[in-house]
């Protein structure tokens, strides 16, 4: 067996000092060179502070437990420093709103070229040079003229082409997706899904793909990860959570996929919303909103069961 590139175990996240709130509780997973782990679930869930938590960018105050190991090396144990100039070369992160990612008073180019001059040492000249290259790698046409240009000059589309030549700058081994196609029209989210397989396919990145489209998520994933107030509810090969889902949120989450089959007046929803971290309870954190609770849901949490395919639900 190769080693993983990303190893999380028992993963936890708090904030605060006072009164800690824990973000995540107890995630693991493993992730593969040249593979794609799919991160589902609704707003609140915890799928961004997990890619927070993995480049090391969790708010402060915050306390940080479990292991999180890229190859062999123990991100939780090193310092701020070392953490960053990994931060960019071996993991890098398309942020989920360009505009706001993006610094608005410095040109596209420059901030391109800025990640080759910190994490590469490349001269002035040599980096606007590959910063042009890497704006025509994703699709942008007339590179040159476009790496002047500010953010605010740019569509949207363009803009999230941007952070990614700004990800893939450093080629990194693992790439951070976090709802990279959000707010774009449908034609756009197809070419910036298309450019995200073709560079993963030509460099062999790994990928953590971050989305609450479970039809995006099935495009892309290898495995899929179904998190729930900061937990994983779900887990395993994608096409096996896709058509034998054990847990009954993600069989909830797929329910609520328009069918363009067939016309609905009304979509599906799960009733309720997902609970606040500070008021989770002690069992099962969707049991008040599963129409199969019963009272052992509510007396702890499950726990993942299964090999490949785990869920933690009693009833799975």
């Amino acid at each position: 067996m190769t080693i993983p590139l990303l190893t999380a175990a028992a993963l936890t996240v708090d904030l605060g000092t006072r009164n800690p709130v824990r973000i995540l509780d107890g995630i693991s997973f493993e992730l593969q060179a040249g593979r794609t782990l799919g991160v589902v679930g609704e707003s609140g869930c915890g799928k961004s502070m997990t890619a927070l938590a993995l480049i090391g960018l969790v708010p402060e105050p915050h306390r940080i437990g479990g292991s999180l190991r890229l190859g062999d090396v123990e991100l939780n144990t090193l310092d701020a420093e070392r953490r960053r100039l990994l931060r960019g070369k071996r993991v890098a992160m398309i942020f989920q709103e360009p505009m706001t990612a993006l610094n608005p008073v410095v040109s596209v180019g420059q901030q391109i070229a800025e990640m080759l001059e910190v994490h590469e040492a490349a001269s002035t000249s040599e980096a606007r040079r590959r910063a042009i290259a890497l704006l025509g790698q994703v699709g942008i046409a007339a590179p040159g003229e476009r790496a002047p240009a500010f953010p605010h000059q740019l569509s949207g589309g363009m803009r999230q082409r941007v952070m990614i030549a700004m990800a893939i700058a450093c080629r990194p081994q693992i790439l951070i997706a976090d709802e990279p196609t959000t707010a774009l029209d449908v034609s756009v989210q197809a070419q910036i899904l298309d450019l995200l397989l073709e560079l993963q396919r030509r460099e062999g990145m790994a990928m953590l793909f971050i989305s609450h489209n479970l039809g995006v998520i099935s495009e892309v994933s290898d495995e899929i990860m179904v998190m729930y107030a900061g937990r994983i509810a779900e887990q395993g090969p994608a096409a096996e959570v896709l058509a034998r889902p054990t847990h009954p949120y993600t069989r909830g989450l797929i329910t609520t996929m328009p069918d363009i089959r067939h016309r609905q007046r009304l979509l599906p929803v799960i009733p309720g919303a997902v609970p606040d971290p500070r008021h989770r309870g002690q069992g099962c954190s969707f049991a008040a909103r599963c129409a199969e609770a019963e009272d052992i849901c509510s007396e702890a949490v499950p726990a993942l069961r299964g090999h490949l395919h785990r869920a933690a639900c009693v009833h799975a």
